[in-house]
């Protein structure tokens, strides 16, 4: 390969260089601080349960940041079409039916919220600020705070959605899969390009004839549908729905897309830095309980990094 090739390489994906560097360097402290935790392969295995819920709704996120927009609903669309789930199952006993109106139900927020945003012209923002409230509150009332507890365990479902495969974890192999499929989305075929266009220019988009509403549109049913999806996962793995599911999650994966190295400013993005994110993010409150420290510190350290995340993008754009 010829030395300006390299280079080249280098320049484009010099990102996501720099995020392998980190995770291998973070992983390498909470070896040397820990090293009966972190050279168990258990460890490593619970990374793979837990990290594709976070994981799989930052997926959804990098395709609304990347268009410039943000979206704050997605903890409780994962809550209310998780509550759709549980009310199907138990009317029907129909795993596929209940997983059908699952994603229907995020389709229908994301809808919601792209045409609001699109049509109306309320900054998406304030409209999914809202939207969460509205769909927690919605989940809460309807479910008047009672848990519902559904016997998943044994079915052909369950071990897609909740069981081993090959050894680990079936939600790994979501996550991975739906990160080569976004990957090919985002970079590889139009609706991918007209997502990066808009985050770029909006208004020149619009003036190449791009239909910019269907795009938004389209992107936020992607939100809504992938939030869904991880409420399906998340409920195969607890065998239970509660009403406070998606509580948490905000931070992390807002902070996933930001540490990957998406710009808040639209018009890039990196899927492969959302998968390192994930695991970056998905790894350190194990390695800071593992290093003696108090959990107190896993909050601090999320805000902290999205903050220098944050600048750095703003930093590099006004180089740029």
């Amino acid at each position: 390969m010829k030395p300006d090739l390299i280079n080249k390489s280098f320049q484009k994906y010099k990102t996501q260089f720099a995020l392998i560097i980190i995770a291998f360097s973070v992983l390498l402290l909470f070896i040397i601080t820990s090293p009966d935790v972190f050279l168990s392969p258990q460890i490593y295995r619970s990374f793979l349960s837990t990290i594709p819920f976070v994981g799989i709704m930052a997926l959804g996120l990098t395709m609304i940041l990347a268009m410039g927009e943000i979206d704050l609903s997605f903890p409780a669309v994962m809550a209310l079409s998780g509550f759709v789930f549980a009310i199907v199952f138990s009317v029907t006993s129909s795993i596929l039916l209940a997983v059908l109106a699952c994603l229907v139900v995020g389709a229908l927020v994301g809808l919601a919220n792209g045409l609001l945003i699109s049509k109306i012209g309320i900054p998406s923002i304030v409209v999914t600020i809202g939207m969460q409230f509205f769909i927690r509150g919605t989940s809460n009332l309807l479910s008047q705070g009672h848990a519902y507890n559904m016997n998943l365990s044994g079915t052909f479902f369950y071990k897609i959605f909740a069981g081993d495969i090959f050894g680990l974890p079936s939600q790994s192999f979501w996550f991975v899969g739906l990160t080569i499929l976004l990957w090919f989305i985002l970079f590889r075929h139009k609706f991918g390009e007209h997502i990066l266009f808009i985050g770029d220019n909006e208004n020149a988009t619009r003036m190449m004839g791009i239909n910019v509403d269907r795009t938004k549109i389209l992107a936020f049913m992607l939100m809504g549908m992938l939030a869904a999806f991880a409420g399906i996962l998340d409920i195969f793995r607890m065998r239970t729905w509660w009403p406070t599911m998606g509580e948490g999650y905000l931070m992390m994966t807002v902070a996933t897309v930001f540490i990957g190295g998406t710009s808040m400013f639209g018009g890039e993005a990196t899927i492969l830095g959302t998968l390192i994110g994930a695991f970056i993010i998905g790894s350190l409150e194990a390695g800071i309980v593992a290093a003696g420290l108090s959990g107190f510190w896993t909050l601090f350290i999320y805000g902290l990094l999205i903050l220098i995340a944050v600048t750095l993008h703003t930093v590099l754009k006004k180089n740029r």
